[in-house]
């Protein structure tokens, strides 16, 4: 029987102080990467400079997912140069691109849509370029969130960061929208709450947005499958839901009696006494200025002294329409009464918008090629075109202050198709030179769109004059008063 020598003890290293302290960093690390990235949210809509979206890189795995860097076209001579910037950044840039353009027309019809009247708003049925502005931020909202939210892990957080993104921008509208800002022949500040604004632009944003977000986080099939073909079956909630939004809209604009109503008018210089104004209306379905449900809504709700003030019901009625000139005396009374052009009811049809962006972004998604996304994405806008041309031939008619039906398929079409031209020209043939401006338009769209289109800049530099009011930089170049 032979011996066996005694058995070798294996002990484990012993770490160090400074390797455990290392190995928890790194473990912290790791964790603090994940949240970070589970969190992650798009400041959409007029997008906080870093809107954080990757159309590129599932983080959950090490190949790619959607392969923004594969080009039809490999001769191209920006191809290389374009495909090396897309791996590097992961960012959709069309979609930077088309927020920056849609910033620049929105300055564009703001600025000069009193001098050129084919540009501005229409006074109420119709379509022009500054209708347009509003619809394509919401779509760029709808894909910025497919991209935002195609990987989740926990949805309660996701759905905490999405109300906390949409009160931000809620309470910045406020502010900015509310009343509380002087205008460029105002140089006085504060707003009195029982008139304050409720409603605006960046409500109507936020309100799109937060519903649009808990559809995607809540409303959505398995994560796991992402084949084309089961697109439709995945999001089939979604679309219950827009279609429930659209009967709601129609069956409260068409359903619903307005009765004769009564406004105030505030009192001028000239009178010590308010003037209250009566409006006949007794009427069901009706869409034109002064009897819609939409507008009733908006009394009966948020009060007549909360609604947009600035004359738009006149521009359905002055000399020298659009939006300049003096009432005709034969102007019935509804022409001096505030609307809310972006209102309750109207406002259901925006998130239907935002919506259809959510759809468009789900192609990114689940289609790898450049063709069948382009293909997917043309089909439905060429289809919502024609679907709200139709309605409008037979009374529905496309009309921006309501946000009719017709009006929502036809936006919504257009900044599809818009939409698909950016992305062949950027994204697939890497012309990105061209678009720097836009795109760091898009990046900045929050910032350019304080500073500008609510007046901030404008205001800031009329409130610095010499001796008086109208001794401002802005009237030596003749701007303002």
């Amino acid at each position: 029987m032979s011996k066996e020598g005694p058995k070798a003890t294996h002990y484990e290293p012993v770490k160090s102080y400074d390797e455990e302290a290392e190995s928890e960093r790194t473990s912290l690390r790791k964790v603090g990467e994940s949240r970070r990235h589970e969190e992650e949210d798009v400041e959409l809509a007029l997008s906080f400079s870093d809107s954080g979206y990757n159309a590129n890189l599932d983080r959950s795995r090490k190949l790619p997912v959607v392969k923004e860097t594969k080009f039809l076209n490999h001769s191209s001579p920006h191809s290389n140069h374009h495909r090396h910037q897309q791996h590097h950044t992961g960012r959709l840039v069309s979609l930077d691109v088309f927020r920056g353009l849609a910033v620049a027309l929105m300055i564009l019809v703001d600025d000069a849509g009193g001098l050129l009247p084919m540009i501005n708003h229409s006074p109420w049925n119709g379509l022009t370029l500054a209708d347009v502005v509003m619809p394509f931020f919401l779509f760029i909202v709808g894909v910025s969130l497919a991209l935002t939210y195609k990987k989740l892990s926990c949805k309660a957080i996701a759905t905490r960061k999405a109300l906390m993104r949409a009160l931000k921008l809620l309470f910045l509208g406020l502010f900015l929208q509310g009343g509380f800002l002087h205008g460029l022949s105002d140089l006085t500040y504060g707003v009195d709450i029982e008139r304050i604004r409720w409603t605006g632009i960046l409500q109507r944003i936020a309100i799109a947005y937060l519903v649009a977000a808990a559809c995607e986080i809540w409303l959505k099939g398995d994560d796991s499958d992402t084949s084309a073909t089961s697109a439709l079956k995945k999001y089939r909630l979604q679309w219950i839901m827009a279609l429930v939004l659209v009967f709601l809209y129609l069956a409260l604009l068409y359903g619903l009696y307005v009765p004769d109503w009564e406004f105030q008018l505030p009192i001028g210089e000239s009178s010590s006494a308010p003037k209250i104004l009566s409006v006949k209306c007794e009427v069901r379905g009706d869409t034109s200025p002064a009897c819609n449900a939409v507008g009733m809504i908006d009394r009966v709700l948020l009060g007549t002294q909360h609604l947009y003030k600035s004359q738009f019901m006149h521009e359905q009625r002055f000399l020298n329409s659009p939006d300049y000139g003096p009432l005709p005396l034969n102007a019935p009374s509804w022409c001096e009464a505030p609307f809310d052009p972006e209102g309750l009811l109207s406002s259901v049809m925006a998130i239907v918008t935002c919506l259809v962006g959510l759809h468009y972004g789900h192609i990114v998604l689940h289609f790898k090629g450049h063709n069948d996304r382009i293909c997917h994405w043309m089909i439905p806008s060429i289809f919502l075109i024609l679907s709200g041309l139709f309605l409008d031939l037979f009374g529905m008619h496309i009309n921006k202050a309501l946000y009719t039906f017709s009006y929502m398929c036809v936006t919504a079409g257009v900044a599809g198709i818009l939409f698909v031209g950016i992305y062949v020209l950027v994204d697939m043939y890497g012309y990105r030179r061209i678009t720097l401006v836009l795109e760091w338009m898009g990046m900045h769209a929050l910032m350019l769109y304080v500073l500008a289109a609510c007046n901030i800049l404008p205001v800031v530099l009329q409130g610095f004059y010499w001796k008086q009011p109208g001794n401002n930089i802005l009237g030596l170049i003749g701007i303002g008063r």
